[in-house]
């Protein structure tokens, strides 16, 4: 094992990944609408500082600023063109402050979906999306990422392409689904589906997983469900930190840094590997991650229970591995003093 991921796999029994990119650009003044990879360019130092936020807070993995570096993602803001140049700079920029933190940390390439639905059910055709995950992953490979991660996929024939443009790249990736339609992707993608699909690529993610979704309760449910399947390469946790509302004009998450450090171990105990969060997740509640995953034992699995009365109720009755069930419950928040 050679790569930087691998080595660290190797060597922990846990690893801590990185925030809310979204989230911390917007509070750096990212506005509604713009394209964040234009911001490697354009704006530097802000992309140096969120990277540098996830490393202070503890992160050993952080992924780059370009989740919408596709062409078919930057031809909303006419930029299709700087496909190669965008993400190479963010990967650079990471591997700037990566380098400079005194100890192994992994530049992570995010690839995040095209947008576009793939064929027969949308236009998209596999070789349309192999292309364009390639041309990503060649600008994140020039830019000096360890490791590509393709994230919030819905479909597996989107999945699948990815992979197949890594392998293209020579490069070693993760991949994550987003499980936000009663225990399913939007797609209808079941965590013992994603499970039985990974072990069918030719090109294998060194971890796989599940990112964003609706609340953290529902990710560490599909997180047993991944674990009840028994497989072979280790398993992500990035969940929401909390539940988002609206207020006073712009999204607000309602996970405290508390409640995300419960969460983290959580997504231990129920066996996941790589552990960080998604929307909402501040360095704040990564240091709060970070300290509660080096300093509480670990435990036995956890039950539902146990979860939803730690982090709140589920958004839907069904896990996803039954009939899709679109009945909701009503979280059921903790009460924090």
């Amino acid at each position: 094992m050679t790569d930087a991921l691998s080595r660290l796999l190797a060597d922990r029994d846990w690893l801590m990944a990185d925030g809310a990119t979204g989230t911390t650009l917007f509070n750096m003044g990212l506005q509604s609408g713009d394209a964040p990879e234009l911001w490697n360019a354009d704006h530097p130092d802000r992309i140096r500082a969120l990277y540098r936020g996830a490393v202070d807070a503890g992160s050993d993995i952080f992924l780059t600023n370009s989740f919408g570096g596709t062409a078919a993602r930057l031809k909303l803001h006419e930029a299709q063109g700087r496909v190669g140049d965008l993400n190479q700079r963010a990967a650079e920029l990471g591997r700037e402050v990566a380098d400079a933190a005194g100890r192994p940390v992994v530049v992570a390439g995010s690839m995040g979906p095209t947008g576009e639905i793939m064929a027969p059910m949308g236009p998209l055709t596999h070789e349309t999306a192999v292309e364009m995950f390639h041309e990503q992953a060649e600008g994140l490979k020039a830019g000096g990422a360890d490791v590509l991660w393709v994230e919030t996929i819905s479909a597996p024939e989107e999945y699948r392409a990815a992979a197949e443009a890594a392998a293209l790249a020579g490069m070693p990736w993760v991949g994550t689904m987003s499980f936000d339609t009663a225990g399913r992707t939007m797609m209808g993608v079941t965590s013992a589906d994603m499970v039985t699909l990974v072990g069918k690529l030719d090109h294998a993610p060194l971890a796989f997983g599940a990112n964003c979704g609706v609340g953290a309760s529902d990710l560490l449910r599909t997180v047993l469900g991944f674990s009840a399947m028994g497989p072979e390469i280790p398993v992500v946790a990035k969940g929401n930190a909390g539940i988002p509302k609206y207020v006073d004009g712009h999204i607000h998450y309602d996970g405290t840094p508390e409640l995300m450090a419960h969460y983290a171990v959580l997504a231990r105990d129920a066996g996941a590997t790589i552990i960080g969060g998604c929307c909402g997740t501040t360095a704040d509640h990564l240091r709060a991650m970070r300290a509660a995953l080096e300093t509480t034992p670990r435990g036995p699995r956890p039950t539902l229970e146990q979860i939803t009365g730690t982090l709140g109720g589920f958004s839907s009755s069904s896990d996803g591995t039954g009939p899709a069930d679109p009945s909701t419950q009503r979280p059921r928040r903790r009460r924090r003093g």
